[in-house]
């Protein structure tokens, strides 16, 4: 039985402890447990109330505002390590972390004040803008719909899928449209009468991110808690899917460090070899070194290029944020970063989890180790929005200056 979310009751005039004492104490725990947790499909609540109390998801909010004010490097260089404790958690939080950049960080009115407190006092947002409709290529207006109530207020109607995170947040981020056809997003409790989180995911990896289903029936929606498109907010801005992406990537260059701990402890605690092996102790076994040495540097190649592309995305975001002449190209230059990030990171993380049962031999397929969870994660978190793609984009710019899509997922 899924267990609801409890409410943030932390203070955001405490201070944010982010020093590694703390997050190292904070990733253990998380750690603790991971592998058996996946295996025996137990939902992480309690890893998320941990992150809940230590206020994890105020790490991009200013200090001022009851953050730790970080940088978008430092936030990823985070997100890289919790990917290494459980890629699941990590994943749970990608929708958290999108929504806070884009309407909550800097806030423009009260009610996204309201947001940025609740936020800086433990709140976890989750997400639901995905449909199964196919709509025409290119069209991203949402099926879901804000009706207006004849009152100056809205109700919501409509079905979202893939809802990553949504069952253990305290509120949800819905897109939907209005009768013109404008597209624009609201921030909800997930306790509001007429919303209804179905955990029915059953993807082979990231089995417990709960990405299910999201019903809205007649969910009452007061107008200034809705945020519609423009040039300069939210998801009217280009490229406003670049971070989302990154997240993924950071998670996948996480499983590559959690391969390579898996592999080491491995190699390291085997009492037998192979018969035919050269050397009778494994951790003396030059064709287990090498093995390890391959995945070792993939995870590092991995990380490497997700903290590049991440300083990428501070340069653009601060230069939003300052109206810079050179915002645009700044943006697309951190698209651009970011699909090759993913590219690299993908193909190395999801080699290290085959690698992986190459110093393990058939005893590291057995169920108990779990350790085909590193393959199946990464194939997974890889398949959203597959590298071809982004590999296509990627070339079209080289060889003809193509820009990048600013929509979608670049």
């Amino acid at each position: 039985m899924n267990r609801p979310v409890t409410s943030p009751s932390l203070s955001a005039s405490q201070p944010l402890k982010t020093e590694p004492p703390e997050l190292e104490a904070l990733l253990e725990q998380i750690a603790e447990g991971a592998s058996a947790r996946e295996r025996d499909r137990v939902l992480p609540f309690d890893a998320i109330d941990l992150i809940r109390r230590a206020r994890l998801g105020a790490l991009r909010l200013p200090v001022a505002a009851g953050g730790a004010g970080s940088s978008i490097r430092d936030l990823f260089a985070v997100v890289i390590r919790l990917g290494e404790a459980d890629a699941n958690v990590a994943h749970i939080l990608r929708n958290h972390f999108s929504v806070v950049e884009r309407l909550v960080r800097k806030p423009r009115d009260d009610q996204s004040r309201d947001w940025q407190r609740a936020v800086a006092g433990g709140a976890i947002i989750g997400l639901a803008t995905t449909e199964l409709e196919s709509p025409r290529v290119g069209n991203v207006t949402p099926g879901t719909t804000f009706t207006p109530d004849g009152n100056g207020d809205y109700l919501l109607n409509g079905t979202k899928y893939y809802s990553t995170g949504t069952l253990y947040s305290d509120y949800v981020l819905v897109r939907a449209a209005d009768p013109s056809g404008t597209s624009g997003a609201a921030i909800l409790p997930v306790k509001r009468d007429g919303i209804e989180l179905v955990d029915d995911w059953d993807g082979l990896g990231q089995r417990l991110t709960a990405t299910g289903t999201t019903h809205f029936r007649n969910v009452k929606v007061k107008r200034q808690e809705i945020v519609f498109d423009a040039p300069d907010v939210g998801y009217g801005i280009p490229y406003s899917n670049t971070f989302a992406q990154l997240f993924l990537t950071a998670i996948v260059a996480g499983i590559a460090r959690a391969t390579l701990r898996d592999a080491t402890a491995l190699v390291r605690s085997r009492k037998r070899t192979f018969y035919y092996a050269p050397n009778e102790v494994p951790t003396d076994d030059p064709l287990l070194q090498q093995t390890v040495g391959q995945i070792a540097s993939g995870a590092f190649a991995a990380e490497t290029v997700v903290l590049a592309a991440a300083e990428a995305l501070d340069v653009a975001t601060n230069a939003f944020d300052t109206g810079a002449a050179n915002a645009a190209e700044a943006a697309h230059t951190a698209a651009l970063l970011s699909a090759k990030a993913k590219f690299i990171a993908d193909d190395f993380a999801i080699r290290g989890g085959s690698l992986l049962f190459d110093v393990g031999g058939a005893s590291a397929t057995k169920k108990v180790t779990n350790f085909d969870r590193h393959w199946r994660n990464a194939r997974t978190l890889s398949s959203h929005n597959p590298t071809t793609y982004k590999a296509r984009s990627i070339g079209q710019y080289e060889l003809n200056g193509t820009p990048l899509p600013a929509k979608g997922f670049f």
